[in-house]
């Protein structure tokens, strides 16, 4: 079993760690988010992108471009505590950070065998499926959402 911190890479080390198993034919599924206050919607979704292939890579948005998708006061969390939190599943085998907006170059990149999203994107909304040899769309767990987590915890 691999330590949670050898599991967080930088880009450069994340290729590095894919280029063997991808020459040697283990598919690689890619999923990305936020992942700010995880919730069993997101523990549901990992573990079922874990199981359509061999190694799980989870793009993890910077803290700059949480900010930028959902807005001051977010992230809750720091990128280094997501990234620890989530390299700490067992299911996950890697954990990138991007800094721009969407995952688009990091997908361009690692070429994924398997892109996931959860299903409440339609298909020619995810982001960088044309680098993807499939995609998958993953039920969402109703009644779980960082929001509304923390929509919550405000009114409490």
């Amino acid at each position: 079993m691999m330590l949670s911190s050898n599991k967080v890479k930088d880009w450069d080390g994340l290729l590095r760690a894919l280029y063997l198993p991808k020459r040697r034919g283990r598919k690689i599924v890619f999923t990305n988010g936020c992942f700010d206050l995880l919730h069993p919607g997101h523990v549901q979704s990992l573990e079922r992108a874990r199981n359509l292939g061999d190694i799980l890579v989870v793009g993890l948005n910077s803290d700059g471009s949480v900010r930028r998708l959902k807005g001051s006061p977010r992230p809750i969390l720091p990128e280094d505590a997501r990234a620890e939190v989530l390299a700490a599943f067992e299911c996950v085998d890697y954990v990138t950070i991007f800094r721009e907006d969407t995952p688009l170059k990091l997908i361009q990149a690692v070429r994924p065998d398997i892109l996931v999203k959860g299903a409440d994107y339609n298909v020619s909304e995810i982001v960088g499926r044309e680098f993807a040899k499939k995609v998958v769309r993953i039920p969402i767990k109703e009644g779980y959402s960082t929001t509304r987590i923390l929509k919550r915890i405000r009114s409490a």
